[in-house]
């Protein structure tokens, strides 16, 4: 029985551990670079669309693509429709698209923005106090940060990205 039990936290811990092989670094996902090795996300805290602060150790269990972006940022504007269609193939409770709006206090510019581009599948979230940047050691908008389920990043692209194609997919799969 004991031995059992270490099985089922070996699994379980593995599960929240995920490795990306360098072989799924390829198509649209070719400027993703790996995190070697993985390393743990500082736990910032940003607003939901009801002004609920949250923080990332709040959505601990799922993995997580974060995605740092504003309104007024062409390529961030370009590449939400993808985003939003990458949820929408991806399992809600396991995954999780978080798009941090950086437009201050932005859920005025935003919710329209959403409703405009039809982005049915992300939730409304930003950064009011500015600080994700540099919290996450991001210069360059959009910047997407890939965290397994045990809140390590497991890399990051900078610019935009055509997140749902089948690259895109198997790259977030494997961070399940």
């Amino acid at each position: 029985l004991a031995v059992a039990g270490a099985v089922a936290a070996f699994i379980s811990a593995g599960r929240a551990r995920a490795e990306i092989s360098s072989g799924l670094i390829k198509g649209p996902m070719k400027r993703f670079k790996l995190t070697s090795p993985p390393k743990p996300m500082p736990d910032l805290e940003f607003l939901d669309a009801g002004d609920k602060p949250m923080r990332l150790a709040d959505l601990t269990g799922k993995a997580l693509l974060i995605n740092l972006w504003a309104t007024w940022c062409a390529p961030c504007v370009k590449e939400m429709p993808s985003l939003d269609r990458l949820q929408a193939a991806m399992p809600k409770d396991r995954f999780l698209v978080l798009p941090i709006s950086l437009d201050g206090p932005s859920k005025p510019k935003v919710a329209p923005f959403y409703k405009e581009q039809k982005l049915d599948n992300l939730g409304i979230y930003f950064d009011k106090s500015r600080k994700a940047m540099s919290v996450l050691g991001v210069t360059l908008l959009p910047t997407s940060i890939l965290v397994d389920p045990g809140g390590r990043e497991l890399g990051r692209l900078e610019g935009d990205a055509d997140w749902d194609t089948p690259q895109g997919i198997a790259l977030m799969k494997a961070a399940l």
